[in-house]
């Protein structure tokens, strides 16, 4: 096995607004030996998300950004080819943060084990991994959505939004999308089970998504800004809750947007409204994890949750594909696949 190559996919320069194919680089680097308690993990699956799009640039923020000539950060499903791991046998299933690589190390502390008998391996990085943790505890645990309210989401389509309306219907909330096409509105009311869903490429925006909420949001699941939240704001209830997962229409911005300064016009909604304002970073809420895959997978079981995926082949797309998620041309769960499910 390390007589082969690693194809790895790294930082090659710190973007200036949308990521170039110049800011990456295809390296190849031999295949490693695991070493005492380690073991060689072979990537089946790469999850390509947003938040990735902040790791490039070099500053202060939540976690370390990805120094220049090291592996993009990402999370993957991976199967342990070689083992001296006693608890991760050869043929194990594991999801981890090992980058866009095919091939990486782990002494097992940073992996965790994947039964294929569950679902489908590629869930353990959508509905049952991160983006699935991040929808049910946003939401749950600063939504607080209660039956007969309004909530509202952005990315509607998206591995994290889709699943943030399902949840609130699940809890007898009334789901509203935002969405980038009436194709994915139609999905996330067919599919999905919305109640509405508008387009944010309606010419009235702001017109169709009071439409849509014609009791006002109580919920707002925000994971876009810009335009988008320019249509929320008016709509929102007094008490109402907005977790702040993502900001994805400023995350390749470079300077401020122009126009007037809207801030005074934020800060007396929130404060006229009583709105509660909070962004979160999923593992903030760890300590849930266990409860949410045991929720989770029942929801999926049961079918009350649906969701998608949006697979691309060959590591060498990763990098297209990222720039796609953040013009938002993918239709659910992004995931390269990058080797063969065994």
């Amino acid at each position: 096995m390390s007589a082969g190559k690693n194809r790895q996919i790294v930082l090659a320069a710190r973007p200036s607004g949308a990521p170039k194919n110049s800011d990456f680089a295809l390296k190849e680097t031999p295949i490693p030996s695991p070493g005492a308690g380690q073991i060689l993990l072979r990537t089946i699956h790469l999850s390509l998300d947003p938040y990735m799009r902040g790791r490039m640039n070099d500053g202060p923020s939540y976690a370390k950004p990805v120094q220049i000539g090291d592996v993009m950060t990402g999370a993957v499903v991976a199967e342990v080819m070689e083992s001296d791991n006693p608890d991760f046998p050869t043929g194990t299933i594991v999801e981890g943060r090992t980058g866009w690589q095919e091939y990486s190390l782990s002494d097992g502390s940073d992996v965790r084990r994947i039964d294929p008998s569950l679902a489908p391996i590629s869930t353990a990085l959508g509905v049952l991994g991160m983006p699935g943790m991040t929808a049910y505890t946003g939401l749950l645990t600063i939504g607080q959505p209660k039956a007969g309210e309004t909530v509202a989401v952005a990315a509607a389509s998206g591995a994290v939004g889709g699943l943030v309306g399902q949840i609130a219907k699940i809890k007898g909330a009334r789901a509203v999308g935002i969405a980038g096409s009436r194709e994915k509105c139609d999905f996330v009311v067919n599919e999905l089970g919305f109640d509405a869903c508008v387009s944010h490429r309606d010419q009235d925006l702001a017109g169709s998504l009071k439409g849509a909420c014609p009791s006002g949001i109580d919920v707002y699941f925000e994971n876009v800004g810009g335009p988008v939240f320019g249509a929320v704001l008016p709509l929102m209830n007094e008490f109402s809750r907005m977790p702040v997962c993502g900001l994805i229409a400023h995350y390749n911005a470079t300077s401020l947007p122009e126009g007037p300064d809207r801030l005074p016009i934020l800060m007396r909604q929130i404060l006229t409204k009583r709105i509660l304002v909070r962004g979160f970073i999923v593992w903030d809420f760890a300590e849930q994890e266990q409860q949410f895959l045991t929720e989770m997978a029942g929801w999926v079981r049961d079918g009350s949750i649906k969701y998608k995926e949006d697979f691309v082949d060959g590591l060498e797309n990763a990098v297209a594909a990222f720039q796609g998620l953040l013009e938002g041309r993918n239709f659910g769960k992004l995931i390269v696949r990058v080797g063969a499910e065994p």
